[in-house]
């Protein structure tokens, strides 16, 4: 007599132990930018994912660095709230002469670093620091800038501590270009009496433009 078989097949084991799964505690995955003009142009880099970190829009950067384009070459810039890198790595790639980069994040700022090496950007050509964007970490800045990008964490109160505290030091090169990236619009915070907004564009949610600080 022939025997039945029994109606459950050999498959392979369902058991989720089994499965491809997250480490707890594990290190997130890097993402990544692409640089959209210069020497670096479509080169792709790495940044790591800590929480509340955006990186520049490729369409707001175009826009801005259109903008940043007749001061761009040869100047000297401040990046206070580096996070990815997308508005260093773009203003080295278009000819800044040096960027001083500052992030406090430790993780963000080792990513930063490790990526510069992989552009084998000269180290002459930058700075990179990890202090406190706000007051009192600011008084730690030395040095003159032609421009100052200010893209700090949204939702953090951070933009209007900095701007009143970075307006006391004496690092603006004359005629000094400030970029900035607010979640409000730019004629909405409460910016130092001698600034004065020049350009402004919104994109999504991000409010970007230029402001001059008057001598």
């Amino acid at each position: 007599m022939t025997r039945r078989k029994s109606g459950h097949s050999r498959s392979r084991s369902s058991n989720p132990s089994k499965t491809h799964q997250k480490k707890p505690g594990a290190a997130p995955a890097p993402s990544t930018l692409r640089v959209i003009g210069g020497e670096w142009r479509s080169r792709k880099l790495a940044f790591f994912p800590a929480e509340g970190l955006r990186p520049t829009l490729d369409r707001v950067r175009e826009t801005a660095f259109n903008w940043l384009a007749p001061v761009m070459e040869g100047a000297d810039c401040l990046d206070l709230f580096a996070g990815s890198g997308a508005l260093t790595f773009e203003a080295l790639s278009r000819g800044a002469a040096s960027v001083h980069i500052n992030e406090l994040n430790p993780q963000v700022k080792g990513t930063l670093q490790s990526q510069l090496d992989l552009l084998k950007c000269d180290p002459d050509r930058y700075t990179l620091t990890g202090f406190n964007g706000s007051a009192p970490g600011v008084s730690d800045i030395t040095g003159s800038f032609d421009i100052i990008f200010l893209d700090p964490p949204f939702r953090k109160d951070l933009m209007e501590n900095c701007c009143q505290a970075l307006n006391a030091l004496d690092i603006f090169k004359p005629n000094c270009t400030i970029y900035m990236e607010s979640e409000l619009p730019l004629e909405q915070l409460a910016l130092p009496a001698n600034w004065e907004v020049i350009k402004q564009k919104k994109a999504g949610q991000t409010h970007y433009g230029l402001i001059k600080k008057a001598v």
